[in-house]
């Protein structure tokens, strides 16, 4: 397909991806300490560090999954559909817990099965979080027609 859809700006990412972040360690922090047993500055610490990979991780696979998307159906990201949605925030939380699992054992001591279940818990809270949030966030901020 010939059609290049326009992409969000690197302001618009930016401010994309800042609200996403903080907006998940208010909403998944208390739930996280109150769960694994982790102390609050501990975990704090925590998910502020895999937050941090996530927020470049965020920047590097939306840009991609749009350009993708864009290429392959001609349609901007903010008129992506539900299922699509959902394709998508389970892509950034698999290869998110990647990376985050080895950093949740290292940084508790947990062993790996207990990290796992930690980190799957994450993923899922994360998954539900960034459905709603770019749904919301692409109502709030569409993408300009090209004119």
């Amino acid at each position: 397909m010939s059609h290049k859809p326009k992409l969000r700006s690197l302001p618009d990412r930016i401010r994309q991806i800042a609200l996403f972040e903080v907006g998940g360690l208010l909403l998944i922090t208390p739930p996280f300490v109150w769960l694994s047993g982790v102390p609050l500055t501990d975990s704090l610490g925590l998910l502020a560090i895999i937050a941090a990979i996530a927020a470049l991780w965020n920047a590097a696979y939306n840009t991609g999954f749009d350009w993708i998307e864009g290429r392959l159906t001609g349609r901007t990201a903010d008129r992506r559909p539900a299922l699509l949605r959902v394709v998508h925030a389970l892509g950034f939380e698999t290869g998110l817990l990647l990376v985050s699992l080895p950093i949740i054992m290292a940084w508790t001591g947990m062993g790996w099965l207990e990290a796992l279940i930690a980190d799957i818990g994450l993923a899922l809270s994360y998954v539900a979080y960034a459905y709603v949030f770019n749904l919301i966030y692409d109502r709030f901020f569409p993408i300009a027609d090209e004119s």
